[in-house]
């Protein structure tokens, strides 16, 4: 069992961005059926607004429980806003890609589409956070 939970220590940031990416997986998801379901919002315009929720929520989540990115000064909130929703545009940049190629352009089921496109995004995301905006400073490592 210290086995184990030596682990979890040891690879806290991964579990924690797999349980919080799988959350705002779960909204992105929802979102978008909501959207393009019960609404019935063209599936790009639905990809859209379940992006804008997705980011919302990540950024949050992010900061505080995942990259544990303490600082709340107005400065550097929005560096760390401002490079997460880059770096997010860049991955919907791939998520629309393959919505319109795959969905719009080759007629395959959105559904399984989109959640192909959530891995391929989750993976991009992590890469991101991590080495781009909330990467520790040597002050923030010792």
């Amino acid at each position: 069992m210290a086995k184990l939970w030596g682990l979890c220590l040891k690879y806290k940031e991964q579990l924690l961005y797999l349980v919080f990416g799988g959350l705002t997986t779960l909204l992105n998801i929802t979102a978008y059926f909501v959207c393009s379901r019960p609404f019935g919002f063209s599936p790009m315009l639905s990809n859209l607004i379940a992006w804008v929720v997705g980011v919302l929520f990540a950024f949050v989540t992010n900061k505080l429980f995942v990259f544990c990115s303490r600082g709340l000064g107005i400065k550097k909130v929005l560096r760390e806003f401002l490079a997460f929703v880059t770096c997010r545009l860049v991955s919907l940049a791939a998520d629309m890609g393959m919505m319109y190629l795959l969905v719009s352009f080759l007629q395959l089921p959105d559904m399984p589409v989109k959640i192909t496109a959530n891995i391929v995004v989750i993976l991009l995301n992590y890469l991101f956070s991590k080495f781009l905006i909330f990467k520790k400073t040597a002050m923030e490592v010792s």
